[in-house]
């Protein structure tokens, strides 16, 4: 099963923006995209489709540079003429880079990158600035049961605003907060079955129309998970992300867990069907 990874966004809100595209920001001493296929490849999910935008350049240039020993133990021997590295990151990644347009969508990108796709009846596809500790395998069954074209990971936001209510001449009437149980958002990890295609329109947005097709089908379908989930919107996002991975609680490192939680993969498991 192949992962489509949307890499294309500028990350406007980021504040090295103007320098590099937003899957190459980094945490710790790595991009937030080589965590996210990370993940992926963690679960067995190793065929990637990058849908390059902005500086695609700078993620070829990574990928072609990528040097292993950086970010691995390894043994040195007679004088650097031998390296043996502990462990591989992307020796067996396979990852084909597609330029899908500077200013496209997530729909027109995922239109740009049909043709990698030949033969693939379900696929992947995901944003570049996601992070969460669920267990794919378990979300992959929900998925499978569910049956519908679509399926995407709902959550809820990590929300810190005020709703304040004013009379006619300004005064404040009312303040409270915004509780995190009222609303939860679309986090991405679509699962799609091929299909989709048959709902999107050229130039249309990939979570606009054609899901709102979808809905009239009875054909979308939303996994709702209140396990770790966090997005690198703003560099306020960024200096929490870092804060974690340098406490050492990068949660969504999955691939350093030595097992997941039984009562989470059997919550998700069980879930009934929410058919949107």
């Amino acid at each position: 099963m192949k992962v489509v990874l949307f890499c294309g966004g500028l990350g406007l809100r980021l504040r090295d923006a103007d320098q590099i595209p937003k899957p190459m920001a980094v945490i710790g001493y790595r991009p937030i995209l080589w965590y996210v296929m990370k993940y992926f490849a963690h679960f067995g999910f190793k065929d990637f489709i990058l849908c390059l935008g902005y500086r695609g350049d700078l993620i070829k240039q990574f990928f072609l540079n990528y040097n292993e020993y950086l970010s691995n133990d390894f043994v040195f021997s007679d004088g650097g003429k031998e390296l043996v590295a502990e462990n591989s990151d992307i020796r067996d990644w396979k990852i084909t880079f597609a330029d899908t347009g500077l200013h496209s969508n997530l729909g027109e990108r995922l239109l740009a990158v049909r043709k990698y796709l030949e033969g693939e009846d379900v696929f992947l596809a995901n944003y570049c600035d996601g992070f969460t500790d669920l267990h794919l395998p378990t979300y992959l069954e929900y998925a499978r049961r569910q049956d519908k074209i679509a399926t995407f990971l709902s959550v809820r936001p990590n929300l810190s605003y005020h709703v304040v209510k004013t009379d006619g001449d300004g005064s404040v009437t009312e303040i409270k907060e915004l509780m995190q149980t009222d609303i939860r958002i679309n986090a991405g990890f679509f699962v799609l079955k091929k299909d989709i295609f048959q709902y999107l329109m050229p130039g249309e947005e990939l979570v606009v129309k054609p899901f709102q097709r979808l809905i009239e089908k009875k054909q979308l379908a939303a996994l709702e998970y209140d396990g770790f989930f966090a997005a690198m919107d703003t560099f306020k996002d960024k200096q929490y992300l870092e804060g974690l991975y340098e406490r050492g609680d990068a949660v969504w490192e999955v691939w350093k867990k030595t097992e997941t939680s039984p009562s989470t993969i059997r919550e998700i498991a069980t879930a009934p069907p929410t058919g949107l």
